[in-house]
């Protein structure tokens, strides 16, 4: 079935069809690596990762970029204060944004391209743009001549009059037009540089991610997504110097943009206190749960993050496991898993997660009636290949039950030895003990279920 989706540029939904189908580029803008992300940040990888799921299903080879922006004004003050160069920073939180994505259950991208590893290809861009009457240089600074692109705010859908009004801008004698955009900036001896033919100095953000994009994946990509806060300024000023550096080209076909991420109803910002580090967040729920949560509101739209909301995620969670571990002795091929079509086709319909997840919901209620083996074996393989499409219910049942809320294990042979002695004394009609043992456990977080297949255990987690 075809792929739709909601392309920023033409704000409309249009049938997704690659420049060359044998070949599809996908870049997503990476994170800015001088602190551990917030959760918000999180939500686009989790996103962009089903697309990829689904993209590589539809075509033989899928070309996915995610970049490290690690030259950067936050990135330098981090450094200074803490007398380090800024590769002590840089190294340390692009290795913890690895891990946390991955505890998302984000697969690696194919291509991660480092800002730093490609100044030969950013130099040689704003030359190209130099060249072409786009950029001019001015007191070691080398800036984007907005004029000079009369498509300037198309992404946007307002005219660039409106757009800087409504945004921050660097105000400086130096600049023909208050909107121009730094694409090189002078570097002073106590920050990091690099030489060059306007002097030592170093990249600004936008131009990093065209380098980047073009080094890696051509002059024209298929997809380009981020937040839609980078909407503007950075995604309107890549397209720009995109497009100008290479003689008018079309530079992303389809752009895609995540909505921002609530909290109770808030704007997410350090300022009301109520960032929330996902690293932090890993140590006190399931990393799944998370993800759960992350696709459970449309991409587009905003997502509203509450207690609530998590406590919802695992309880859901719960229940699917609950199912599969019911089927634990039901062989399926777990390398030759179908994929539900209804699944599918809500994930080909501008990837729809809300509705595959309740297409999800329905193949576990499926799969907890069923019967006969036959059956029973249909329907946990259904279930398996729709959770391996959204990047769920990938780990076994018993790992899920026997984990702590932040993902840690437990000792399970003490667990195993105290459910022994309370079967011991319920044999002997110690009840007394055995509820004794019980209390015991359920103080560890520990919560028993007696029933036909024995007694089985697994972690509150909620």
């Amino acid at each position: 079935m075809p792929i739709s989706l909601h392309n920023s540029l033409t704000r409309r939904v249009e049938p997704f069809t690659p420049l060359n189908p044998d070949r599809v580029t996908m870049y997503l803008c990476g994170p800015t690596v001088y602190n551990y992300v917030h959760i918000g940040n999180a939500r686009g990888p989790v996103v962009f990762d089903v697309l990829v799921r689904l993209l590589r299903r539809h075509y033989p080879y899928v070309v996915y970029a995610r970049n490290i922006t690690d030259v950067d004004d936050k990135i330098n003050a981090a450094a200074q204060q803490l007398g380090v160069g800024i590769e002590s920073i840089t190294h340390r939180y692009a290795q913890a944004y690895r891990e946390d994505m991955a505890a998302l259950g984000i697969a690696p991208p194919d291509v991660e391209p480092h800002a730093t590893t490609h100044i030969p290809q950013i130099i040689a861009m704003i030359e190209r743009l130099i060249a072409s009457g786009h950029a001019y240089e001015a007191e070691g600074h080398v800036l984007f001549e907005v004029e000079s692109y009369p498509a300037y705010g198309a992404l946007s859908g307002r005219d660039p009059e409106e757009l800087l009004a409504g945004a921050r801008v660097e105000v400086a004698p130096y600049k023909k037009n208050p909107g121009d955009f730094v694409l090189w900036k002078p570097s002073t001896p106590e920050l990091p540089g690099w030489e060059s033919p306007w002097g030592r100095g170093r990249p600004g953000w936008h131009i990093e991610c065209s380098a980047m994009s073009e080094a890696h994946l051509g002059e024209t990509i298929d997809i380009h997504a981020g937040g839609v806060d980078l909407q503007f300024p950075h995604h309107e000023n890549e397209i720009a110097q995109s497009t100008c550096a290479h003689g008018g080209k079309v530079f992303a076909r389809f752009w895609l943009h995540n909505g921002m991420l609530t909290f109770s109803g808030r704007k997410m910002s350090k300022s009301l206190g109520n960032v929330m580090l996902v690293h932090e967040l890993l140590k006190e729920h399931p990393p799944e749960a998370l993800r759960l949560l992350l696709l459970r509101g449309h991409y587009r739209q905003p997502l509203d993050w509450s207690d609530a909301a998590i406590t919802q995620a695992i309880s859901t969670l719960e229940g699917w496991y609950r199912v599969l571990r019911d089927l634990a002795d039901i062989a399926v091929d777990t390398h030759a898993l179908p994929i539900p079509a209804a699944v599918e086709a809500a994930l080909c319909d501008d990837l729809n997660t809300p509705q595959a997840l309740a297409e999800l919901s329905q193949l576990a209620d499926a799969a907890r009636q069923a019967e006969d083996g036959d059956t029973k074996r249909a329907a946990k393989a259904a279930l398996l290949g729709a959770g391996a499409l959204l990047g769920l219910l990938q780990q076994e049942p018993e790992t899920w039950f026997k984990q702590a809320g932040g993902g840690a294990t437990i000792d399970a042979a003490r667990i195993d030895a105290l459910l022994d002695e309370r079967q011991a004394a319920r044999a002997a009609r110690d009840f007394k003990r055995a509820d004794a043992i019980r209390e015991e456990l359920s103080g560890m977080g520990i919560v028993i279920e007696d029933g036909a297949q024995g007694t089985r255990w697994s972690v509150a987690k909620g």
